[in-house]
């Protein structure tokens, strides 16, 4: 049988595709190369440029390749954007996931593990954040993913679907082989922006509020390394196929860092001292989210091996340097 994996040739998508091809499972990608590139996907998986409310592309892919697991990434991500632009948002996060979770149902595809965030806490009244904790999104992105993980759960009791909810807190780092990395131009992720910046791609960074009810003023973030990320998406796999029951569980380290606190690590790590402006907040950033985590730890055994900010930036910024010798 095969798992198919939904925005496999994104960030964290290209890194689970290298952790099932290095377990040996069967693999193929539905992408539509958006923010994901070709190139990113592991050799000999095969990869199907498509969307995922595409019903019957979808429904083909299943049959042809017999897969009886989806792991589901493919998503809009930028919290500004969603701003912005939320009925794109709930178009492509909701309205793509239903289409998605129906046409693996009709497939009869028996597990299934989405992609979901923090942000479906919003601010929330204490931190860390535990899974039973109330869900108020600040954003549409949050409330597109709350929406999928509220679908998924009622479709799962009704037809049988075995799944894993797994909120994302904030993903960073590269594979440590060096095989792939965030590479989307114009990324938004703190730590990705700050790299670029420490290796001259950027003039200078901005610093987004620098007065929330935080030590230094800076927003606090729980940071997992994307190896991590993807390990905690196999343990759910083999728990899914040991008969465990469905589930939500956060994905993060349960300590978080400031904004500061991390560009002070990645001038640390790349011994760069770069321009750092402050700028007004954005809309739809809470201040300070950071992840109960033991939850994920006690019901998939999960053992981080990357809880240690220097080595994920460290591992940032190798891809980093990778990344543009690949431009040259």
């Amino acid at each position: 049988m095969t798992v198919l994996v939904t925005g496999g040739a994104g960030y964290i998508g290209s890194h689970m595709v290298y952790a099932l091809v290095d377990a040996g499972e069967r693999v193929v990608v539905l992408d539509n190369l958006t923010t994901g590139f070709d190139w990113a996907v592991a050799k000999g998986v095969p990869i199907v440029v498509g969307q995922t409310g595409d019903q019957a592309l979808v429904a083909k892919l299943l049959a042809e390749h017999r897969v009886d697991a989806v792991i589901h990434f493919a998503a809009s991500i930028v919290v500004p954007d969603s701003v912005a632009d939320p009925l794109g948002y709930y178009r492509n996060n909701t309205v793509n996931s239903r289409a998605l979770i129906e046409t693996a149902i009709k497939g009869g595809v028996r597990h299934f593990i989405f992609s979901s965030t923090a942000a479906v806490y919003g601010n929330p009244a204490r931190v860390p954040v535990g899974e039973d904790d109330a869900t108020v999104p600040m954003s549409p992105y949050g409330s597109s993913k709350l929406m999928t993980e509220i679908m998924l759960r009622d479709a799962g009791l009704a037809h049988g679907l075995q799944h894993v909810i797994l909120r994302y807190f904030n993903v960073a780092g590269a594979d440590p082989l060096g095989r792939t990395g965030q590479s989307t131009k114009g990324a938004t992720h703190l730590i990705k922006v700050a790299v670029e910046t420490a290796l001259g791609l950027r003039p200078k960074m901005d610093v987004f509020g620098t007065d929330y009810a935080t030590p230094d003023g800076t927003c606090i973030r729980d940071y997992i390394h994307v190896s991590d990320l993807a390990r905690a998406h196999s343990d759910a796999l083999a728990h899914l196929r040991g008969g465990g029951a469905s589930v939500t569980l956060n994905c993060g380290y349960g300590r978080g860092f400031s904004v500061l606190e991390v560009i002070d690590t990645v001038k640390r790590v790349s011994g760069v001292d770069f321009e750092v402006e402050f700028a007004e907040r954005r809309p739809g950033d809470p201040a300070r989210i950071v992840a109960a985590s033991d939850r994920i730890r006690a019901t998939l055994a999960w053992q981080p091996q990357f809880d240690d900010l220097q080595t994920i930036v460290a591992h940032a910024l190798a891809w980093e340097r990778r990344l543009s010798d690949r431009a040259r």
